[in-house]
């Protein structure tokens, strides 16, 4: 696995370097549309603390944070001043402060410290994203169990349509490398890893707590396995149990900035008059600000008006529902084969029941879904029975196939089972990018979720003339949105 590894690292360093250079064409070619985020006022806290040096560098480094990216500047700078400032969660501001006082300390007399805040957010994207690649590529190869498409997958990541975000002051670099990491280290069997980085993951983004499904997927695995196979109803309360806790241990980053925002506001805050969402039995600033701030809301973005963003939005929605679509076909083929008992005793035990003949994927098959469900003696024999009736009940499949005529071959297109917690997730994100948010934000908010990837790849290679020219709307696609998004968005001009 180390060449196509290695491969995508450098593929993903040279697509950041690509749209930085773009970006930073752009810039000096036009005009940005809106020049106010070179307004800086000092901080209300401490007024003269952190004042910036004047000079031209440090006032052309100031300014390449542009739209979001100035909240998040500003919070790194000056902690969370306005209410609707704790929009923008933590691990971003929090990160670029920490950087900014250690790694490059010795630049802030120099450019003085809100330039080099935006230096340190621009090098902790850029350096997450490649990270994040990287285990995109190995969470693909986990769950596809073929390396060759998720090889393919794992290109169209690192140029995928919201690159632009991915190379500035924008949460998604660090959304993606926490989400796809603690996914990876989720299916790899190493659950407290998994655990702590999907929830540092909610602190990065609030659709990170979404995370928590995948534990939920787990513990049912589990629970299928203790209750059907080992005839051990105690051991599948225990897994839903454990599956109930790591669940709600994803949430607790988020709802401990929530509560950070209720102390700060509600208890500790100089209004005189209570703000109507303290006053709520369940005080969720993050839905309030929302809601009163950007007009978020079920059905509320659907107006005339906003026609043209939902044109922009369509080509990741189309690709979004083509991937539910396509996966939830598989899956209930899945659902209906003869074996599926066996798939799923193999998915828990971590190995296939196909015949996977690639290195690169049995290096990365050692998912231990059913370790910690009972003591070490008992799981060697229960394991090992198993393995021996799993291995006669494939061979006597395979016997019967060769009887019948047809020879059973590495399926490499037969959707694993450990793809329906993705399709789960992303069928209620594309809900909610369409229905409840700015709609032509689902270009960035979608551009986490594997299986689009997963699914595109696999148009791009199939040999149908309709695929094919799917195939060319996909690439262009892809190329056209990292030219616009280079060229609009650091200038400042609507994007997503």
């Amino acid at each position: 696995m180390a060449a196509p590894l290695a491969a995508v690292v450098r593929l993903a360093t040279v697509s950041r370097a690509l749209v930085l250079a773009l970006s930073l064409l752009a810039r000096l070619l036009f005009r940005p549309y809106d020049t106010s985020a070179s307004l800086h006022p000092p901080c209300l806290s401490s007024p003269s603390s952190h004042n910036s040096t004047a000079t031209a560098a440090a006032a052309a480094i100031s300014s390449l944070a542009v739209w979001d990216g100035v909240h998040f500047a500003r919070s790194a700078e000056c902690g969370y001043e306005y209410e609707q400032s704790f929009a923008f969660l933590p691990l971003l501001p929090a990160s670029m402060a920490l950087l900014s006082r250690t790694l490059f300390a010795p630049l802030v007399p120099v450019l003085g410290y809100r330039a080099v805040l935006v230096i340190s957010g621009h090098v902790l994207n850029n350096v997450a994203f490649v990270a994040a690649a990287a285990y995109f590529y190995r969470l693909s190869v986990l769950i596809l169990k073929d390396s060759g498409a998720a090889y393919r997958a794992s290109v169209l990541f690192c140029f995928n349509p919201a690159s632009v975000f991915y190379s500035s002051l924008y949460s998604e670099s660090l959304y993606a490398l926490f989400s796809l990491g603690g996914l990876f280290y989720l299916f790899s069997g190493a659950n407290t890893v998994a655990m702590i980085m999907l929830a540092v993951s909610g602190s990065a983004r609030s659709n990170g707590a979404l995370n928590a499904g995948y534990f939920c997927f787990q513990a049912l695995l589990q629970a299928y396995d203790a209750a059907i196979q080992k005839k051990r109803p105690i051991l599948a309360v225990q897994a839903l149990i454990t599956g109930f806790l790591r669940s709600t241990f994803i949430f607790i980053p988020f709802f401990a900035f929530q509560a950070y925002g209720y102390l700060n506001i509600c208890i500790h805050g100089n209004s005189d008059e209570l703000r109507p969402w303290c006053k709520a039995k369940l005080p969720l600033l993050y839905s309030f600000i929302q809601s009163h701030y950007w007009g978020v809301g079920f059905l509320r973005y659907f107006q005339v008006k906003q026609l043209p963003n939902f044109l922009l939005a369509s080509p990741v929605l189309s690709l979004a529902v083509y991937s539910i679509a396509h996966y939830t076909k598989m899956l209930h083929q899945l659902f209906q084969s003869n074996n599926i008992h066996e798939k799923i005793i193999a998915t828990v035990e971590g190995r296939s029941v196909e015949l996977c003949e690639s290195s690169d994927v049995a290096t990365v098959l050692k998912s231990e879904f059913s370790s910690g469900l009972n003591n070490k003696s008992q799981a060697h024999t229960e394991v090992k029975k198993r393995k021996s009736a799993a291995s006669e009940a494939t061979s006597a499949s395979l016997e019967s196939d060769r009887s019948t005529g047809r020879i059973l071959k590495v399926d490499k297109d037969e959707c694993p089972i450990l793809v329906l917690p993705f399709i789960l997730h992303l069928t209620f994100m594309t809900f909610t990018a369409f229905f409840v948010m700015h709609v032509q934000v689902s270009t960035r908010f979608l551009s986490a979720s594997p299986p689009i990837y997963w699914a595109a790849s696999r148009i791009l290679v199939s040999p149908r003339g309709s695929s094919k020219r799917w195939g060319y709307f996909i690439v262009v696609y892809f190329i056209a949105y990292i030219l616009l998004g280079s060229l609009l968005f650091p200038n400042f001009y609507p994007f997503t």
